[in-house]
C-alpha cells in the first residue's frame, strides 16, 4: 500500500489535471571502473535495458567508487568534475547503484538501489506513470563535424506548476565505447551509455515553473564534441526534464547517434626532424576515412600554435588509404628546447570537415650547454627543462614515476618510465632527447643511466641510444638492446615495477667520437607490447677525471655517505693514480654552492665535505679535473 501511495503521489505532484502522455524513463547508474561489482552486474542489466528500449533508455555515470582510475583517460578521469556533481545531487554512496526518473529503486517496488535490481517489471512500473510534457530534440553536425547543434521542443501535455526550479538536461553519451586495455581495475573494456559531457552545464537549462496544456518552448543548444571523445559516430544526446523539488524526471528523450559525414580524413602521426635554425620542414600523415575516394585537401601547419604556410594536395586518396607528405618549410622558434607542432586538414567536400592533429613534439638545437646533463627525475617537472618527448601518436609513451628509484632506494625515488606494458601498436617508436651539449676538450665523453626492465612474457620491446654532432643529419646508434638481452629482471604477467634492487643495472657508453661541441643524444624505444621500462640517473659528461678508476658502475669509484644526510659527509674516490681535483656542489638550479680544491692519491682516498650548513633539498656533488667531471646526487635531510 506504501508503495501505490509513492507512485501515486509522483503521477499527481504539480499536476491540476492528469496528463495523457507515455513517459519515457529514465534510468541513471552509478557504476565504476575499479568496482568488481559493477562489472559483473552490467552486462545482465545491459541486457535488460536493451530489451526495454521503448520505455526507458540510460546514462552511466563512471564514478570513483571504491577508487578513483588512475589513468588519466579513464571515463572517470575526463569528466570527474560533472560525476562528482551528479554523485552529490542523488547522495550516492556505493556503486553500482542507479535512480529511476530521478527516484529511488525501491519506490518502484525494488528491495534496495542496487543496480542490478532493475528488472522489465520494475520498469513497466515506472514507465506506466504518464508525464505532462512531451519532448522532441533534432540533431545536426556543424560542418566541420567538431560539434552538434540541438533543436529542443518541450511541450505541456497538461497544466502543471511547481513552486521549485524546473530543468531541462541534457546529457551527451557514448552509445558504445571498446577499450582495448581497461580504463580501471575491474576487467571491464566495454562501457554502454557513458556519460561523457552535459551541456549547457550539469545543472541544465531553466524551464518555466508553470505551463498550461498546449504551451511551448523551443530552445538550441551547441555541443562542442569534447577532445576525449573515443568514437565520434556513437555520440548521442539524453535530454529530460527534472524538478528539482523531488528529483523527479517528468520526461525523457533521447536523439541517438548518427553517423559522421562520407567525407572524413583522420591525421594519423606527424614527424618533426631536429632543426638547428629557424625553420621545419613537417612530414604529416593522413587516412581516408570516409565512404568516398577524395582528390584534394589542404594542410595547415601550426608551430606553437602560430599558422604557416600550407600546403594542397591533389590526386585520389581511396577509401581506407593513408598518405604521408612533406609540407613546405615554415618558421619555428629559436628557442633551445622543447617546440610543439600541429596541423589541420580542410577538405574540398561538402563538409569540409576540419581535422586536427594531436600535437607533437620536436627539438631545437640553438644552444649547447656546457655544464654536465645530471639527472634523477627527482623533480615533478617531465619531461625535464630542455629535455623534449617525441610521441607522435600520443599513445603510451615516456613519463615520470614518483615510486619507483634506481636500485629501489626510496631515497632515489623518481624516476622515467616506458609504458611497454598498455601500449597496444607494435612498431610505435618514441623518442626521448636530452639537451644538446657541449662535449669538447674531452677524449672520450661517457653517457650512464641505470635502467631496470621485464619481459611480459618473450616480446622484443627494444631500447637504443642515438648520438649525432651534426644537427640530426646522420645519427650512430651506440647502445641497441632488445626482448631477453635488454631484460634485467624476470619476465612477469603483471605490470613491472622494479621493486627490487637486483632488478637494477647501470649502462655505461662511451661516445668515441663525440668530443665535440654540439652533440645531440637521445633515446629510442620501439614496442611490443611487453613489459615497462624504467631509466634512472642519466648523465653525460666528459670522461672520468683523470686518476679517478672507470668502472660499469660509478658507486664503486665515488661514494658518498651517510645520504641521505643531516650533517657533514664523507667522500671516497677510488684513484689508480695521482692527480688534483676540484669538489663543487651544486643545487637543482645549478648554483654552486660548495666549493673544494682535493689531492687525490692512487687507492681509496676520504675527503669530509662541510655541508651542515646546506638547506634540506637535492644537490649535486661534482668532481671536476681539467675539462673531466663526474657527478654524485646527495640529498640533506635534517
Amino acid at each position: 500500500m506504501k508503495k501505490n501511495l509513492l507512485i501515486a503521489g509522483l503521477m499527481i505532484a504539480g499536476l491540476t489535471s492528469f496528463s495523457q502522455t507515455t513517459r519515457l524513463s529514465l534510468f541513471e547508474e552509478f557504476t565504476g571502473e575499479t568496482c568488481p561489482p559493477c562489472a559483473s552486474t552490467n552486462p545482465g542489466l545491459n541486457a535488460t535495458l536493451t530489451a526495454n528500449s521503448t520505455k526507458v533508455i540510460a546514462i552511466k555515470w563512471q564514478v570513483p567508487i571504491p577508487s578513483a582510475p588512475t589513468n588519466t583517460w579513464s571515463l572517470y578521469q575526463t569528466n570527474s568534475a560533472e560525476i562528482n556533481t551528479r554523485m552529490s545531487y542523488y547522495a550516492v554512496n556505493s556503486a553500482p547503484q542507479g535512480r529511476m526518473d530521478g527516484q529511488s529503486l525501491t519506490v518502484f517496488g525494488a528491495s534496495s538501489d542496487h543496480a542490478a535490481n532493475v528488472s522489465p517489471g520494475l520498469i513497466n512500473t515506472a514507465q506506466a506513470i504518464t508525464s505532462p510534457f512531451s519532448i522532441n530534440m533534432v540533431r545536426a553536425w556543424d560542418p566541420f563535424c567538431s560539434s552538434v547543434n540541438l533543436t529542443i521542443t518541450v511541450q505541456a501535455t497538461a497544466n502543471f506548476t511547481t513552486a521549485s526550479a524546473l530543468n531541462f538536461r541534457t546529457v551527451m553519451v557514448e552509445r558504445l565505447i571498446q577499450f582495448s586495455v581497461q580504463p580501471g581495475t575491474n576487467g571491464e573494456k566495454n562501457f554502454e551509455d557513458a556519460a561523457i559531457k552535459s551541456f549547457p552545464t550539469v545543472s541544465g537549462y531553466g524551464l518555466p515553473t508553470a505551463w498550461t496544456i498546449g504551451q511551448t518552448q523551443t530552445f538550441t543548444l551547441n555541443c562542442p564534441i569534447p577532445s576525449y571523445t573515443r568514437k565520434k559516430d556513437e555520440v548521442a544526446f539524453v535530454g529530460f526534464i527534472q524538478n528539482e523539488a523531488n528529483k523527479n524526471v517528468l520526461q525523457a528523450f533521447r536523439v541517438d547517434k548518427v553517423a559522421i559525414p562520407t567525407d572524413a580524413l583522420t591525421a594519423l602521426d606527424a614527424k618533426v626532424d631536429v632543426t638547428c635554425s629557424s625553420n621545419i620542414t613537417p612530414q604529416v600523415t593522413v587516412k581516408n576515412n570516409g565512404l568516398n575516394p577524395l582528390t584534394s585537401f589542404t594542410v595547415t601547419p601550426y608551430t606553437d600554435g602560430v599558422a604557416g604556410t600550407t600546403t594542397p594536395w591533389a590526386g585520389n586518396l581511396a577509401v581506407g588509404a593513408s598518405t604521408t607528405l612533406v609540407l613546405n618549410t615554415t618558421s619555428t622558434g629559436t628557442t633551445s628546447g622543447s617546440h610543439t607542432f600541429s596541423f589541420t586538414v580542410l577538405m574540398n567536400s561538402p563538409y569540409n570537415f576540419f581535422n586536427v592533429s594531436n600535437k607533437v613534439n620536436y627539438l631545437v638545437a640553438s644552444n649547447y650547454q656546457t655544464t654536465p646533463i645530471i639527472e634523477d627525475f627527482s623533480l615533478s617537472t617531465f619531461p625535464p627543462t630542455n629535455w623534449t618527448r617525441v610521441n607522435s601518436n600520443n599513445g603510451p609513451s615516456w613519463s615520470r614515476v614518483v615510486n619507483v628509484g634506481s636500485y629501489a632506494n626510496s631515497a632515489d625515488y623518481g624516476a622515467i618510465k616506458f609504458d611497454f606494458y598498455t601500449n597496444p601498436v607494435p612498431g610505435d617508436v618514441d623518442e626521448l632527447y636530452l639537451p644538446p651539449i657541449d662535449l669538447s676538450g674531452s677524449s672520450t665523453p661517457n653517457l650512464s643511466f641505470d635502467i631496470a626492465k621485464a619481459q611480459r612474457i618473450s616480446e622484443n620491446d627494444q631500447l637504443d641510444v642515438f648520438v649525432s654532432n651534426n644537427c640530426g643529419a646522420t645519427w650512430t646508434n651506440v647502445y641497441s638492446k632488445a626482448g631477453q638481452v635488454l631484460a634485467t629482471s624476470a619476465a612477469i604477467t603483471a605490470p613491472f615495477i622494479a621493486p627490487l634492487a637486483q632488478d637494477w643495472l647501470t649502462e655505461t657508453i662511451a661516445l668515441t667520437g663525440f668530443a665535440t661541441s654540439n652533440v645531440i643524444v637521445k633515446f629510442r624505444a620501439t614496442n611490443d607490447n611487453g613489459n615497462n621500462l624504467y631509466l634512472d640517473n642519466v648523465n653525460l659528461s666528459q670522461a672520468n677525471p683523470s686518476g679517478i678508476a672507470k668502472n660499469n658502475r660509478d658507486d664503486a669509484n665515488i661514494s658518498i655517505f651517510p645520504n641521505p644526510a643531516n650533517s657533514d659527509v664523507t667522500l671516497k674516490i677510488k684513484s689508480d693514480n695521482a692527480g688534483t681535483s676540484n669538489i663543487k656542489v651544486t643545487n637543482t638550479i645549478g648554483q654552486v654552492v660548495y666549493t673544494k680544491q682535493i689531492a687525490v692519491n692512487p687507492g681509496t682516498n676520504n675527503f669530509k665535505l662541510e655541508t651542515k650548513d646546506l638547506a634540506n633539498g637535492v644537490y649535486f656533488v661534482v668532481i671536476e679535473s681539467g675539462k673531466n667531471s663526474t657527478s654524485k646526487k646527495l640529498i640533506i635531510s635534517k
